[in-house]
């Protein structure tokens, strides 16, 4: 079900440090230490992607840099689904960071 309220979005974003609201969907950048480690990020965020059934926009950029989209396009906009993946991103990306 989609999530038309702002101030639940603004809620669940405070649980997502660095994620924004923008354009119906939920979005973040990252930056890695090289292309092999955003490459790897990558992989691990499409398996997981795969495993719910619920299919980010992707866009590498400039050898290290990652921008994650996130929206449920069937309802048009943002829901549950696209919170629980943004908090497994979450996880991937701070491993990969390491």
């Amino acid at each position: 079900m989609k999530i038309d309220n702002d101030d639940e979005i603004k809620n669940h974003l405070k649980t997502l440090p660095g994620w924004k609201f923008s354009e119906n969907g939920l979005q973040k950048k990252y930056q890695f230490k090289d292309f092999i480690s955003n490459i790897e990020a990558v992989k691990r965020i499409a398996i997981k992607a795969e495993e719910l059934n619920h299919h980010p926009d992707i866009f590498i950029h400039s050898w290290n840099k990652l921008t994650i989209t996130l929206s449920t396009h069937s309802v048009g906009g943002v829901t549950q689904l696209d919170f629980q993946l943004a908090k497994e991103i979450e996880e991937i990306t701070n491993e990969s960071k390491s």
